[in-house]
């Protein structure tokens, strides 16, 4: 029972708790079980409390035995915080050597403060790359995080702990960070759900390095259990000054409405995205995918944005590369002695692209988004590959043998950052090797709801499978 505890999703585990069929305080021995097992192979936590957790389980427990007192619809279930977010009385590392061990540790940002409230089992924080500045997951802190499909390929980055984690469950829920695609990067390498929610919709605090290209979302087993997150994480937070006051969205309403009659652009390359860059075996998968839309009842059309020669990946290496640079500034040469090169050499690059280049980046990122704007007025959804590509060796920072400076790599990613629309990735099948390939779903802006729909539509006649490892206790 304990093995299918901890697999189960989240929904189907406090069915059981309801039931009283199974308990919080079983179902955190069961994720406690899975991280003994596969936690060494795969290196996804940088911090464990297994004595916290048991307290706020056997508190959850009691909660639910009393009946109708418990603090939300997913109290009791046991979950994983990226190392990016502040967790009152667990470290937050950001994956860098070059930060307080010792802390303080005393504040919860927005998430893990409603996370807490809602009643959830914290595992523990997993890894992420320094300051998730690369789409894969190795640190000089931690080392690397290993995909669970394949020991020796990276699951992504920068939440490449969280999913790690989530597929073999280690947790049953997980929290990432998305700046360029760090949630939806992982999630495809991995085999997973996740969602980053149309900006400031989930509360961000404090201040990423990243500013306005950084989303917190989901990432999940089943899509229903994102949605239930949501109705949790997404609400406002003063912290966040971008969030609206008033959003008390229910993300379950509707949630099996289908996909029957919305219009749907499918974009292979979205406009720009080389096609010889882009795996065979992830275009193949993609565009199968796309087709059970149209069975489903969805009106396909093929099309793209039209970006009027300016290049997303540009645009958001400028505002990555400055931002990494005003990073660094806070930094003694001592402590970036301590940091990853590839961080400092980012740094570097934007300490030297000069004023105009990065407000020019700046303006050309308000044009695409409204761009974007214009084009999703035309279209209920919009469907992409999540990555060019399947999971790679660790230890390599980018695909294609970058440095990972360059986050051109992450093209369908990055470009829904800039414009902050909601966008979630959906396994949609395997490659030649076994490894994962995500389907990228995107809608207009405070979609998200829909987005998740649709989402779960496909997810009915293709569920997600686990890979192979977790299967293995």
């Amino acid at each position: 029972m304990t093995a299918d505890l901890a697999m189960m999703p989240a929904h189907e585990l406090v069915k059981l708790y309801k039931t009283r069929k199974a308990s919080p305080v079983e179902a955190t021995k069961a994720a406690l079980a899975r991280i003994d097992a596969f936690n060494g192979q795969l290196n996804a936590f940088q911090h464990l409390d297994p004595d916290t957790a048991m307290r706020q389980a056997r508190a959850s427990e009691k909660r639910w035995k009393k009946g109708g007192k418990r603090l939300s619809d997913i109290d009791g279930v046991p979950i994983t915080i990226k190392d990016m977010v502040l967790t009152k009385g667990m470290p937050t590392r950001m994956g860098s050597l070059a930060t307080d061990p010792d802390g303080p540790f005393n504040v919860d940002a927005p998430v893990a403060q409603r996370l807490r409230e809602a009643g959830t089992v914290l595992l523990g924080k997993t890894t992420s790359p320094e300051y998730g500045w690369k789409g894969v997951t190795d640190s000089k802190l931690y080392g690397a995080t290993h995909n669970p499909w394949k020991i020796g390929r990276t699951p992504g980055g920068s939440s490449g702990g969280g999913t790690a984690a989530e597929a073999v469950g280690m947790g049953n829920l997980a929290i990432g960070t998305d700046g360029a695609g760090s949630v939806r990067i992982p999630c495809s390498f991995s085999g997973i759900f996740g969602l980053k929610p149309t900006q400031a919709r989930v509360p961000l605090w404090p201040v990423s390095a990243q500013g306005t290209l950084s989303h917190i979302g989901p990432m999940t087993r089943t899509v229903r259990d994102a949605a239930m997150m949501m109705n949790v994480i997404a609400r406002p937070d003063p912290r966040d000054p971008y969030g609206r006051p008033d959003d008390a969205e229910d993300y379950l309403k509707g949630f099996d409405k289908g996909v029957k009659g919305l219009r749907i652009a499918y974009s292979p390359t979205l406009g720009f995205v080389e096609r010889d860059k882009i795996d065979r075996d992830v275009a193949v998968a993609v565009e199968q995918a796309v087709k059970v839309f149209k069975t489903l009842g969805a009106r396909i059309v093929e099309d793209s944005p039209d970006f009027m020669g300016m290049d997303p990946r540009k645009v958001l290496n400028a505002h990555w590369q400055s931002n990494v640079a005003l990073l660094l500034n806070n930094f003694s040469p001592e402590k970036r002695e301590l940091m990853d090169p590839g961080l400092v050499k980012a740094a570097e690059y934007g300490a030297n692209l000069g004023q105009e280049a990065v407000v020019s980046a700046i303006h050309q990122r308000q044009t695409i988004s409204a761009i974007m704007n214009q084009f999703m007025a035309k279209y209920d959804l919009l469907l992409t590959p999540t990555m060019p590509m399947t999971a790679f060796a660790v230890n390599e920072n980018a695909a294609w043998g970058g440095d990972g400076v360059d986050i051109g790599w992450t093209p369908f990613t990055l470009t829904f950052n800039l414009t902050r629309q909601p966008a979630a990735t959906i396994p949609c099948g395997l490659d030649r090797e076994g490894m994962p390939i995500g389907l990228q779903i995107v809608s207009g802006h405070a979609k998200d709801a829909l987005v998740l729909r649709a989402a779960a539509a496909y997810e009915r006649v293709r569920p997600i499978p686990a890979p192979p490892m977790a299967h293995q206790i």
